[in-house]
C-alpha cells in the first residue's frame, strides 16, 4: 500500500513538470513582433515612386495601425520637402547634397541607400540606331549632333526630350554621360516624368530621351526602343561588373536619423524580404550592389 502511494505521488510530480513545461512553451510560442503604427509621409524622385508605392502597400498590409503616404514631383522637390519638414522621406536619385536649396540644413540631412536603378536611353521605333558611345549622346544633347545619319541612322531630324532640372534622372544623365559636356536647353522640350517622356517619344518621329528601366517592365517592357550604350545593355549584370555607365543608387532621406515607423518603412524597402519585389519591378536589390 504505502509502495502504491510513493508511486503515485512520483507520477503526479512528473506531471506536473510536463504541465509546466508546456505552459512556458505556449507563453513562448505567443510571442510575436511588434508592429509598426502611425503615419509616414514621402515624396520626390518618379523613378523611385513606383518602388515606395508598392512597399507602401505591402507593409500596410502587416501592419494594420500604419498609414504610409507617397508622392513624386522630383528629386529636388523630395529633398527640399524632407528639409523644410514638409514631408517625413524625401526620395530622390542622387545625394541630397546635390538638390538641397538650404545649404545650413546639408549637415542634418540623412541618406539611406534603399536600391540601384538603371536608366536608358529610349528612342521612338523609327529610329534606325541600336547603339549610342557616351560621346555621341553629348553631342546630340550639346546640340552638335541634329540628324540621325551623323550617327549611323537614317537621314532624319533628331528630336531632343529632356527632363526639367529639379529631375534627379537629369541630375544622374548629367553626371554620368555628359560629364564636362553642358546641355543646351533650347534644344527640343522637357517633360516631367517618365510616364510623360514616354508618351512625348511615342509621338514624336526621330526623337530620343532617357527615363528609369523601373518604367519598361510588365505591360511596358516594349513601350519604347531602348538604345544600348558603348554596346552595352542597361543590365543588373552590367552595372554590378562596372560596364554600364547609366545608373544610380535610389535614396530616402531624412531630417536627422530615421526612427520608430520612418525607419521601419525605409529598412523594409532595403530589406530582404522585400528584395524579390524590387527585382521584379526592374530595381536592383542593395544586397546586390554591396
Amino acid at each position: 500500500m504505502v509502495g502504491l502511494i510513493l508511486a503515485g505521488v512520483l507520477a503526479g510530480c512528473g506531471n506536473a513538470q510536463t504541465s509546466s513545461d508546456k505552459t512556458s512553451g505556449s507563453d513562448t510560442s505567443k510571442k510575436t513582433e511588434a508592429t509598426l503604427s502611425g503615419s509616414v509621409t514621402a515624396a520626390g524622385s518618379t523613378a523611385l515612386q513606383p518602388l515606395a508605392e508598392e512597399a507602401a502597400n505591402e507593409i500596410q498590409g502587416t501592419n494594420p495601425d500604419l498609414t504610409v503616404t507617397v508622392q513624386g514631383g522630383g528629386s529636388g522637390t523630395g529633398v527640399n520637402q524632407v528639409a523644410s519638414g514638409a514631408v517625413n522621406i524625401g526620395n530622390s536619385d542622387v545625394p541630397s547634397a546635390d538638390k538641397l536649396e538650404d545649404k545650413s540644413m546639408a549637415d542634418k540631412l540623412v541618406d539611406t541607400k534603399v536600391a540601384g536603378i538603371a536608366f536608358a536611353m529610349v528612342v521612338n521605333k523609327d529610329v534606325k540606331v541600336d547603339s549610342l558611345t557616351e560621346k555621341q549622346i553629348q553631342d546630340i544633347y550639346s546640340g552638335k549632333v541634329k540628324n540621325w545619319k551623323e550617327v549611323g541612322g537614317n537621314d532624319e531630324k533628331i528630336n531632343v526630350i529632356n527632363r526639367p532640372a529639379s529631375s534627379g534622372t537629369r541630375a544622374t544623365f548629367e553626371s554620368t554621360l555628359m560629364k564636362d559636356a553642358k546641355i543646351d536647353d533650347s534644344l527640343g522640350t522637357a517633360q516631367d516624368s517618365n510616364g510623360a517622356v514616354e508618351q512625348s517619344v511615342n509621338s514624336t518621329p526621330g526623337s530620343i530621351s532617357y527615363l528609369a528601366m523601373s518604367y519598361l517592365v510588365g505591360d511596358k517592357k516594349d513601350a519604347l526602343k531602348v538604345l544600348n550604350i558603348n554596346n552595352v545593355e542597361p543590365t543588373t549584370e552590367n552595372i554590378v561588373a562596372k560596364k554600364y555607365p547609366f545608373w544610380s543608387y535610389e535614396y530616402m532621406i531624412t531630417n536627422g536619423e530615421p526612427k520608430d515607423a520612418v525607419k521601419g518603412f525605409i529598412d523594409y524597402v532595403s530589406g530582404d524580404d522585400f528584395a524579390d519585389t524590387v527585382k521584379k519591378m526592374g530595381y536592383i536589390p542593395m544586397s546586390d550592389l554591396k
